[in-house]
């Protein structure tokens, strides 16, 4: 999943900048524009972007493209996303497509705004088709409604404007903030030119994103600057012929994991772990914590993170019927998580065959889903949990959403988890603690954690948990945060 989180992220930042691109145009007058722009990681060209804009008389097509070549274990891995934005000439939002390739899946969505005011969507996945239709988030924007709306303001050093821009890969709105900066000389590629710099702000539930870009006087993007998950990403104004020249060979799922000071061993039966996490920056570390996982700061900006999963306690009925607040809302469906689709309901009935204890249904369930998924891979970008039921494919990930899924079909309160687990080896490299999701089910008034990629042993202290939410993508931008900003210096194992 962390491979999805960091690939959204650089479309949001290709997005955002695409939404400055504010030239006049008369009304009626047709207009084909493509920009190029070559993808940098600290310092290696990784892929390129694509902007394009068509004008119509009855629409505006904008397109945004992002594709990137990264490497795992000395293995290519071709990503490429697109997301188009459909459009009036006046703004008003008509519908979008989206296209996410993951070597060799493709998966593709199209919405199309109703006369009801709701998002009707169509995905595609492999040669599986669904339709869904969600709430229009009230007052969003598609880029050339954004784009009307920043040239209007006549914005200029000091200045700040807000909007909220509909993103197709996280199917919601998200608002972000442009702040207007000084103008000043800009490096691109060895072309210096005078550029106004101004600083987007994507406000996202678990914190902010930000990303610096660089604009010239029609708000054309020639440069956008962003560090996240301890990387420094460029992307640079340039012509065709370099945007999609060879990328350099950069390892980026190596760059993910962080080493282990020691071998753990024995983990399914260790009763408590607890990790040194020392800062790489300035910054103080922030972690998650519930009755698994406890931190306290060790003085010096790091933390002592001490896992303890707790036992489920047995005799606990289902469905679950109580008033916790977080509970039942992780009851409830989601876009991600269709607890309520037929498809899903007899899995989980079939998961669960007549158990009538709650620990033992979770359990059951986490090995259906370990088995379910017989084709267990990294080519799936971030599937729904019907997706996942009908393809059979994922990792973890698409292990996670389909667990939750069907906890929640039989009455049992689960939300998705992510972070780090503990390898062995993978990748080529030992001894390490990869991005990794899994579950946590509400039993007994306790979460309790479950690992369907690892069962019959599960979750175990070897987990590091970062975030939780209700299977949504946007649920997991709290990891933005602390991915990458620490190492693990020192490990006790009880």
């Amino acid at each position: 999943m962390r491979k999805y989180l960091t690939i959204s992220v650089f479309c949001m930042v290709f997005l955002a900048a695409g939404v400055t691109v504010a030239q006049d145009q008369t009304p009626g007058q047709s207009e084909n524009r493509v920009e190029y722009l070559a993808v940098f990681m600290d310092g290696h060209k990784i892929g390129h972007g694509i902007s394009t804009r068509t004008v119509e008389a009855a629409r505006v097509t904008t397109t945004e493209t992002m594709t990137l070549a990264i490497t795992r274990g000395g293995t290519s891995i071709p990503i490429k996303i697109s997301e188009t934005s459909i459009e009036t000439p006046d703004g008003k939002p008509l519908g979008f497509e989206s296209t996410q390739q993951f070597s060799g899946m493709v998966m593709q969505y199209k919405g199309t705004l109703n006369s009801l005011g709701k998002l009707d969507i169509e995905s595609t996945v492999g040669t599986m088709t669904q339709k869904q239709t969600i709430d229009w988030t009230e007052g969003a924007l598609m880029a050339q409604g954004a784009r009307l709306q920043l040239m209007s303001k006549n914005l200029k050093e000091g200045d700040n404007f807000t909007v909220r821009v509909f993103s197709a890969a996280l199917m919601t709105a998200i608002e972000t903030e442009f702040r207007i900066g000084a103008t000043k000389n800009v490096d691109l590629l060895g072309r210096v030119v005078p550029l106004t710099e101004v600083t987007n702000i994507v406000k996202m539930p678990t914190g902010n994103v930000v990303s610096i870009t660089y604009t010239d006087h029609e708000f054309n993007v020639q440069k956008a600057d962003i560090s996240i998950m301890g990387m420094n990403i460029e992307l640079i104004a340039c012509n065709r012929q370099f945007a999609t020249s060879e990328n350099d060979v950069t390892d980026f799922i190596e760059r993910m994991c962080i080493p282990s000071p020691v071998p753990l061993e024995n983990l399914e039966s260790a009763e408590s772990i607890t990790y040194h996490l020392t800062p790489k920056g300035q910054e103080q570390l922030k972690i998650y914590t519930d009755e698994n996982q406890t931190a306290r700061p060790d003085g010096k900006g790091g933390l002592l993170v001490t896992v303890k999963p707790v036992q489920p306690p047995s005799g606990t009925a289902f469905p679950y019927k109580g008033k916790d607040e977080i509970a039942l809302e992780s009851l409830k469906p989601t876009r991600f998580l269709q607890s309520d689709d037929k498809t899903i309901i007899d899995l989980a009935r079939r998961a669960v065959g007549n158990t009538k204890d709650a620990a033992q249904a979770a359990h059951k369930i986490e090995l259906f889903v370990h088995d379910y998924i017989d084709e267990k891979d990294l080519s799936v970008g971030y599937a729904s949990a019907t997706e996942v039921a009908a393809s059979r494919q994922g990792d973890c990930s698409e292990h996670a959403v389909l667990t939750a899924a069907l906890c929640r079909a039989v009455g049992i309160p689960a939300r998705v988890a992510m972070g780090d687990v503990y390898c062995s080896e993978f990748a080529g490299r030992k001894n390490i603690f990869g991005g990794h999701a899994w579950n946590q089910a509400y039993i007994g008034g306790k979460w309790i954690g479950l690992d369907a990629t690892r069962a019959p042993n599960g979750y175990t202290p070897g987990h590091i948990t970062e975030a939780v939410g209700n299977g949504n993508p946007e649920d997991f931008f709290a990891l933005i945060h602390i991915i990458g900003q620490f190492n693990i210096t020192e490990i006790k194992q009880k």
